[in-house]
């Protein structure tokens, strides 16, 4: 755990907004707990869930808001708005800090209107509507860039980023003003508990794990999978992650079943233990359509196992390109299958880049460093 840090003088209130609080436990616990250890009153704002109880336990104030993670209907957000704003004005936070696109956008704007005194946005990577395309997620991508500067307006702000090309589009759309962001690489890594463990036997096991989601790159992995067992590689293949049907973009239960019919993946459903699940791995992908900066990909450098993702915004930044893994471009799952089976063939370069990723992680991506920096953005913009 991070070591204690100094207690603010006079308790100031802090208030996590998060749609989904179980997004609060797994990337942004750590900065919560040092928040109430350096002397913060730690409030959560979120819709409810089973991780409402951990936060509770852990001697935060929870409160329920009525949001939807994926409602566009304009009544029920404008609903959601109108509770975020009373939420508040009754609770008077010091500092909000928002995590999650929905929170960002409604809770920057709720921020302005109730006069709270500070404000953070996290930006956990732009989302689905900002992976290039036409269409409806042009105009969508139009709308986010309007609310984003009504979101981030707030004058005593600051805008964390996990990369720069998200920073880079918040700053040519003048959604960000010179000076108010800050460039923090990703949500931290334990250190300890992502530890490199040995190698496990062979066959070459090539593991992925995320929400099975398209633009995590489900299907490309699927398709490299194929591509692989059809040219003999030998190699196992390795899929962690729950459905989330609530998102457009979710792999649907039929496909899932088809894909463990085909028996080219082993899928093992939803997985609470991802250092074991690398620990049984030789080399861990993600091929993502766009991230802020992925929180696997980071614990599997800290794990000392060799990467292979996309070149696409917050992957590309996770890893040092042919040091600590492989690049491959977006959407191509042979591309894919060629720089898995590249890796599968030479054990001494998955070793070398295996250490390369422990000593990025290392120096890069310790929980300490991450946290701290969160609490000096907090004293920054408290004046203290």
């Amino acid at each position: 755990m991070p070591p204690a840090a100094a207690p603010v003088a006079a308790a100031r209130r802090l208030l996590f907004f998060i749609t989904n609080p179980a997004f609060l436990v797994s990337h942004r616990l750590p900065v919560a707990l040092a928040a109430r250890d350096a002397g913060y009153e730690v409030h959560v704002a979120s819709m409810g869930g089973p991780a409402v109880a951990q936060l509770e336990a852990l001697g935060f104030t929870h409160h329920a808001l009525p949001l939807s993670r994926t409602s566009m209907r304009p009544w029920t957000e404008a609903r959601s708005l109108w509770a975020i704003w009373r939420l508040f004005r009754r609770v008077r936070p010091d500092l909000v800090h928002t995590v999650t696109l929905k929170s960002v956008l409604y809770g920057g704007i709720a921020a302005r209107l109730a006069g709270v005194p500070a404000y953070v946005a996290a930006i956990s990577g732009l989302g689905y509507v900002f992976i290039p395309g036409a269409g409806l997620r042009g105009l969508l991508r139009r709308l986010a860039l309007i609310l984003y500067r009504l979101a981030l307006g707030h004058p005593n702000s600051r805008v964390i980023f996990q990369n720069t090309a998200d920073r880079g589009v918040l700053a040519q759309a003048g959604a960000v003003r010179p000076g108010q962001a800050v460039l923090l690489r990703g949500s931290g890594v334990d250190l300890d508990r992502y530890a490199p463990a040995p190698w496990p036997p062979e066959p070459v096991t090539v593991a992925l794990a995320a929400r099975l989601l398209r633009d995590k790159g489900v299907g490309e992995f699927i398709e490299a999978a194929r591509l692989s067992a059809a040219r003999g590689d030998g190699v196992r293949w390795r899929l962690a992650g729950s459905l989330d049907l609530e998102n457009p973009a979710s792999v649907q239960p039929e496909e899932l079943q088809a894909w463990q019919a085909d028996g080219v993946v082993e899928y093992v459903g939803e997985c609470d233990d991802v250092a074991g699940f690398y620990a049984q791995a030789h080399i861990v992908t993600l091929p993502s359509y766009r991230e802020g900066l992925p929180k696997s990909l980071i614990e599997a450098a800290a794990c000392g196992r060799p990467v292979v993702t996309t070149d696409v915004p917050g992957c590309r930044d996770a890893i040092e390109p042919d040091v600590s893994g492989l690049l491959v471009p977006a959407r191509d799952g042979r591309a894919l299958a060629d720089a898995i089976g590249r890796l599968a063939a030479d054990a001494a370069l998955r070793e070398r880049m295996g250490a390369a990723g422990r000593a990025l992680a290392e120096r890069d991506f310790g929980l300490d460093g991450i946290v701290q920096a969160h609490l000096a953005v907090y004293r920054e913009l408290l004046g203290r």
